[in-house]
């Protein structure tokens, strides 16, 4: 190999195994993805998280998400940790230029944004869709105010044809430096918004409204990796690039399953589970890795268990980057496998498990994979079952095993209590999110960070003014007075607290949204470890504002608004600066 390889990742989100026509889904059109199927190395058995942003952490750190304290997609613990190294930081610590575009989903403050992580150049948006609360008001998939290096930016074409048009020009100025391009779209991830020149074709095929929407969407993502190989070879750069391509957990759209996870329509490879599920469904996906001058081109299989967190380890082998000071990964080394043919290792046992909880539980739907056995444990969907199968025999994880086996059984249990001790240490530390650090004019905290057993996420649930309440871990950066602005809205509409907004109608492929509701709040009050305050709320307040000394270090921030008859709710957005 003559020089430092060229990486691109590409993570879509939702975008099951089953979700592409190399693998078996005779109504989906992916040329693009089922050349580079037959042009690269694919990882058979291969595993993410059941959920979006444990994927990505795991991804980008090389360790289990639960370790990085990324373990929901909710109530804060979507914000990953910031003493972890990110494949980010590697690449840049050994010269690489760094460029995300898109999906982030670890933490929307500093210092957990992604230009907070080793990226040099972002593209991105609040939260984990398009449109959830922390993102910019009423943004949708064809017309957006994007975060370009913490700056909000508009863009009037459909999100993710921005951001493979936005990662080809960052490609392109990065001329003659090696560079690392990070793109994850948060297509096909509902709302299933797509142009009908995309979705119309499946409807024509008979394919349920939804679903065809969601088809469209990744027939738009085929589309936008063509078009991405095509510039790499007008560049001359094709050979000299490693191109990944993954998705990040089971189909969310492509199939539906019955209430024990089998499929009653749509197409799943023949697994059992969807997301979230803790079947081989809600977390099987493809991984194809192309490299043409490492010779991985050939349609070669590499048949082992693999696992997200196995790339991070992989690219330092590959593009022979620093190891980072005292990190240790969960993920192996696949170099061996990949560039050489080594075989794998039939007895390696890898831990999935899904809690979109404030605080993980054991044996909360979970996973253990060792060769072909899995060990499943299912509470969270009422079936309280602990099942075993052999994939071998039993791809479709039908004919339980468990009584069957005792000494794999008990194996496999032994191995999750030992993973559980050690992943559980740090389960009651937050990450917490910043005020006063002088990087923004304010921060923003939204109820989609909010602690606790619920989590609000979509701006849908700011229009209902759903009543729901948590607290915010937050961290004062130093002493000093400290202003807190407690709005129903968020400050870009500058809308009094009882007012409503209007329904968003009429947009070409974009649902309807409703109007906002009017509320008649009359009181707000915050609490910050033991200091509280509260203040009458005239009808034409914009803000509740409040101030606060504080000590630097930790605390709880909690708010409510109520109104005449007592009904209690957190404000959705809170502003937090230093005064003084």
């Amino acid at each position: 190999m003559s020089k430092t390889p060229n990486v691109v990742l590409i993570l879509t989100d939702d975008q099951g195994y089953g979700d592409i026509a190399c693998h078996g889904n005779s109504v989906l059109n992916t040329p693009n993805l089922d050349h580079m199927y037959s042009n690269s190395v694919r990882l058979t058995d291969f595993h993410v998280d059941p959920m979006c942003s444990p994927s990505r952490a795991a991804l980008l750190t090389g360790r289990y998400s639960a370790r990085t304290g990324v373990w929901s997609t909710l109530t804060g613990r979507y914000i990953m940790r910031e003493d972890e190294n990110t494949l980010a930081e590697v690449f840049s610590s050994s010269g690489y230029r760094t460029g995300m575009f898109g999906k982030w989903h670890l933490g929307d403050n500093y210092p957990y944004r992604p230009q907070d992580r080793g990226f040099h150049d972002v593209l991105t948006f609040g939260a984990g869709v398009v449109g959830e609360i922390p993102d910019y008001w009423d943004n949708n998939y064809f017309d957006a105010q994007y975060l370009r290096n913490g700056l909000y930016e508009r863009f009037d074409k459909y999100c993710t044809d921005v951001w493979f048009d936005e990662a080809i020009n960052f490609i392109k100025d990065s001329e003659s430096d090696p560079f690392f391009c990070y793109i994850s779209t948060n297509a096909p991830h509902g709302p299933f918004h797509v142009h009908s020149d995309y979705s119309t074709p499946y409807q024509d095929l008979g394919v349920p409204y939804d679903r065809a929407r969601f088809y469209g969407m990744i027939t738009n993502i085929d589309h936008n990796i063509g078009k991405l190989h095509r510039n790499l070879v007008e560049l001359g750069i094709e050979d000299n690039t490693i191109v990944i391509f993954l998705g990040d957990n089971g189909t969310s759209a492509g199939a539906s399953v019955d209430e024990e996870g089998f499929c009653t329509d749509g197409y799943n490879a023949g697994m059992r589970g969807k997301k979230c599920w803790a079947y081989d469904g809600g977390h099987r996906n493809s991984c194809f890795i192309r490299y043409p001058e490492g010779g991985l081109t050939s349609g070669r299989e590499i048949n082992s268990v693999t696992a997200h967190f196995d790339l991070m380890p992989t690219l330092i082998s590959m593009c022979g980057l620093r190891y980072p000071d005292g990190v240790s990964f969960d993920g192996l080394d696949l170099s061996p496998q990949l560039m050489h043919g080594r075989p794998g290792d039939n007895e390696r046992i890898l831990f999935v498990h899904n809690q979109q909880l404030d605080r993980p539980k054991k044996h909360k739907d979970l996973e253990v994979i060792m060769g072909s056995w899995r060990l499943v444990i299912t509470e969270q969907w009422g079936l309280g079952l602990r099942e075993l199968f052999n994939v071998d025999i039993d791809p479709g994880q039908s004919s339980n095993l468990f009584e069957q086996y005792p000494e794999i059984t008990s194996k496999l249990l032994k191995e999750y209590d030992m993973w559980w001790n050690d992943i559980s240490v740090r389960f009651d530390e937050y990450s917490d999110i910043l005020i006063g650090s002088g990087t923004d004019e304010h921060t923003k905290l939204t109820c989609h960070s909010w602690h606790g057993e619920k989590g609000l996420y979509s701006q849908i649930h700011v229009r209902e003014g759903m009543q729901d309440n948590g607290y915010w871990a937050i961290r004062a950066e130093r002493n000093g007075l400290y202003k807190f602005e407690l709005r129903r809205w968020p400050i870009e509409l500058q809308i009094p607290i009882c007012e409503g907004v209007p329904a968003v109608t009429g947009i070409p492929f974009v649902d309807d949204v409703p109007a906002g509701v009017p509320l008649a709040i009359t009181d707000a009050r915050i609490q910050i470890g033991d200091h509280k305050q509260n203040t009458n709320i005239d009808t034409n307040d914009h803000s509740a504002v409040f101030y606060c000394n504080l000590q630097s270090g930790s605390n709880r921030l909690q708010t409510w608004f109520s109104d005449e008859s007592e009904h209690e709710m957190g404000a959705y957005y809170v502003y937090g600066s230093l005064v003084d």
